[in-house]
């Protein structure tokens, strides 16, 4: 999939402008822990359903991680169960792996973020996961009102994080670089001392309204 996108111009585009562009959809609504601060990554994601808290699928997803991918771990019913620490994430860091996105707890924050792969949680916790049960890998997701299927692109900056379905990959990226060349026109000339009230036709709307 990462031959149809250039993830890191995915990544510099980011999930602000991707989410708008994409019609305002993929938005993966929560509020994640960013463990390091002004990381930005995108990538194909490599999708895990682990059984509810238990992290025995984070163990056996390690051995399929292709490099470039974004790692994404759910349960059932999320809950502040730690799925990965720093050891786990050393393994998923020699497959290779861009990021990791967890719809649940980790723990070993600082060690964590002192290793460099960029990773985004819903919480820190240090609450441990049994190793038990078998859940399903390479599945989609559900993840914040999102769907993520194997695949599909995830984009992760400080402003959250977003998805783009592979069918509409080249679309939204295309949709993407004209909206952040619109932005970048826009930006100088308010910079200049124009003001978006006239450029997008809101006095309009506002003198319509009073009417």
């Amino acid at each position: 999939m990462s031959t149809l996108i250039d993830l890191a111009e995915a990544a510099k585009l980011g999930v602000a402008t991707i989410y708008e562009a994409s019609g305002k959809e993929g938005l993966i609504d929560l509020e994640f822990h960013q463990l390091i601060k002004g990381s930005r990554v995108a990538g194909p994601a490599r999708t895990v359903r682990c059984a509810q808290d238990d992290n025995l699928m984070v163990h056996a997803c390690i051995e399929r991680i292709v490099p470039g991918e974004i790692v994404v771990l759910t349960m059932p019913e999320p809950r502040p169960v730690a799925l990965i620490g720093d050891l786990l994430v050393t393994q998923i860091t020699k497959a290779g792996a861009a990021g990791i996105l967890v719809d649940a707890s980790v723990r070993d924050a600082e060690d964590l973020a002192s290793m460099g792969l960029p990773i985004w949680a819903r919480w820190i916790r240090v609450r441990g996961a049994a190793k038990t049960t078998v859940g399903e890998l390479d599945v989609p997701v559900t993840i914040g009102g999102a769907t993520i299927a194997p695949g599909d692109i995830v984009v992760m900056d400080t402003d959250g994080a977003c998805v783009i379905a592979q069918a509409r990959v080249e679309a939204v990226m295309a949709a993407s670089r004209k909206r952040a060349e619109t932005e970048a026109t826009n930006r100088a000339r308010y910079a200049a001392g124009e003001r978006s009230y006239d450029i997008n036709n809101l006095r309009q709307v506002v003198l319509a309204a009073s009417k």
